[in-house]
């Protein structure tokens, strides 16, 4: 059931923030058509919103327009969002699902920070990762699947700025085979670590955008070679596409 605001002149506030936010500036008169309110009802309005400093008059075109002061408050929000407290639960079933260690990690420059670990207690083999330990984007799942989501020229100046070195004997330390790679990732919509920073382990990894959509963000499911067969990457690629999806619709 509908229900109106009980305070008439917050919800006509509210309103006239919501317009000038999705039109721009506009003149008075224009405002007024948009609101259907007479033209001193929305004066009124727009006076209370500068004196509070929300909204602003172009002194040259008379237009209205909101502040920087509505971004702020947008910003604060923002600040408090605490990724890892919306993705846990996420995480964790992830892990109880397909009994592996699952890991979150953010972007830092040219590396990934982890800022989460779910071990799995179902098997015997424990991963080495801990919670803000970094690890190169050229060389690991989560960093191929947050790099894939890149700008070219962002891919470009990542490699040039990395310690590009040969971990492995299957650590990547071309760079138009790093690209070949992360075509294949926008293809599948994951990137593995085929063993590139550890000898013996695989991952499988997606990444999150921010709030933004930029790329920030991405998780992997880590096994021991043994268990992370080609087969079972087929198997645990579809649970995590799924994931990641819920995830993208709940931020």
């Amino acid at each position: 059931m509908n229900q109106k605001n009980p305070i008439q002149v917050a919800d006509r506030l509210f309103v006239t923030l919501e317009t000038l936010a999705r039109t721009g500036p506009m003149a008075l008169a224009d405002l007024s058509r948009q609101l259907e309110l007479n033209k001193s009802t929305t004066h009124r309005l727009l006076s209370s919103l500068i004196y509070m400093g929300y909204a602003k008059q172009d002194p040259d075109s008379q237009k209205y327009d909101l502040s920087l002061k509505i971004l702020n408050l947008s910003n604060l929000l923002l600040g408090r969002m605490d990724i890892l407290e919306q993705v846990r639960p996420y995480l964790k079933n992830l892990s109880q699902k397909t009994g592996e260690t699952v890991h979150l990690v953010q972007l830092d420059g040219i590396d990934a920070v982890y800022i989460y670990k779910e071990e799995s207690y179902q098997n015997s083999v424990r991963m080495f990762s801990r919670v803000g330990n970094r690890i190169p984007l050229y060389c690991s799942g989560v960093g191929k699947a947050i790099a894939a989501d890149m700008e070219e020229s962002q891919i470009h100046a990542l490699w040039e700025a990395s310690d590009i070195q040969k971990l492995t004997p299957h650590t990547i330390t071309d760079y138009s085979v790093f690209l070949e790679r992360l075509d294949k990732v926008r293809k599948d919509g994951f990137a593995l670590d085929d063993e590139e920073n550890e000898v013996g382990v695989r991952c499988i990894a997606v990444s999150i955008p921010d709030y933004s959509g930029h790329p920030k963000y991405a998780f992997s499911i880590s096994a021991p070679i043994a268990r992370m067969t080609d087969e079972r990457i087929a198997e645990v690629s579809q649970i995590i596409l799924k994931v990641k999806d819920k995830i993208v619709n709940d931020l």
